[in-house]
């Protein structure tokens, strides 16, 4: 698969998924309830292929400068932390819904690489509050440019109509697997 199409995919990815687990959760909850998925053959086909390719992005790291090649986890959650630093620990872990025990471990593995700092909150001795490194910035940038890139390449080949359209797809995928 070519990098542009690794790209568009982690763009999807971004939109769509946070953890290979809670998708996972996520689809055997629909299939349960009896939610109807696209009712052409072709529709279900399609969603399922871009399932089976956002499953597997999920588990590929992809290279963000100097920082090296980031996981998706890792990289969303270097974005949620860019977005919003400082961020407390339990924030963070309520925006990109998972765990507190889940985000101690990205943020462990990205503290060993350079890419996060924790600081002691200047209020609460119990809390910690999460910031970017340099590095981290840099990361956060590359993500940015990254996702820019997609849309940008989403806005030659469709129409403003069938981006809107492709937006609200994407609206109503992600209330799906949230709820």
């Amino acid at each position: 698969m070519s990098e542009t199409a690794v790209n568009d995919l982690k763009g999807l990815v971004d939109q769509f998924v946070l953890t290979s687990n809670s998708l996972d959760t996520k689809l055997k909850d629909m299939r349960n309830e009896h939610t109807q998925l696209p009712s052409t053959a072709n529709g279900r086909h399609q969603l399922g292929k871009l399932i089976l390719n956002l499953r597997r992005l999920e588990r590929q790291p992809q290279p963000f400068g100097e920082a090296g090649a980031l996981t998706p986890s890792e990289i969303h959650t270097i974005d949620a932390i860019g977005i919003s630093s400082p961020i407390l620990m339990s924030e963070l872990a309520g925006r990109l819904s998972v765990t507190k025990g889940a985000i101690t471990q990205i943020i462990q593995r990205l503290e060993s690489k350079g890419l996060v700092t924790r600081q002691a909150h200047p209020e609460d001795a119990r809390s910690s509050l999460l910031s970017l490194t340099p590095v981290g910035k840099e990361a956060y940038l590359a993500h940015e440019a990254v996702n820019q890139q997609f849309y940008e390449r989403l806005h030659a080949q469709l129409s403003e109509q069938e981006i809107a359209a492709f937006e609200r797809s994407l609206a109503i995928l992600n209330d799906m697997l949230e709820s």
